[in-house]
């Protein structure tokens, strides 16, 4: 897919979901175990600014990942890294990526716009 320009909304994204976490000092954080969610920051870039996320725990040890904002280009394969403040909780491989911003987009005017025969049926003409 080539998106027509650098910031189009069908290269951003605010869901993905990792395989298995490698954590550094709990495994897996005890906020995470306890809530099953934690809010903490990850980038899938060296040098990317860091972004909120929520992380949801998987059964089989993956997170989900929702992000606070969309972020540009991620993609299957990259590593995921979670930090709570300057500290870094751990990272996993992203393997599967939520619909994009134009996605999702495209959902909602869909939804939105109700066709003319559904008009007609809900309106009958006079």
């Amino acid at each position: 897919f080539k998106a027509p320009s650098r910031d189009h909304p069908a290269l951003y994204r605010d869901l993905l979901r990792t395989n298995r976490v490698h954590w550094i000092a709990e495994e897996p954080p005890a906020e995470l175990v306890r809530e099953k969610m934690m809010e903490c920051h990850f980038r899938f870039r060296h040098q990317m600014e860091l972004v909120p996320c929520v992380l949801t725990l998987n059964q089989d040890g993956s997170v989900w990942v929702t992000l606070v904002k969309p972020a540009r280009a991620i993609t299957p394969g990259q590593f995921a890294v979670f930090y709570k403040g300057d500290e870094c909780l751990g990272s996993g491989k992203i393997l599967r990526i939520g619909p994009s911003v134009y996605t999702l987009q495209q959902g909602k005017n869909q939804e939105e716009s109700p066709k003319k025969e559904e008009i007609d049926k809900i309106e009958p003409a006079t």
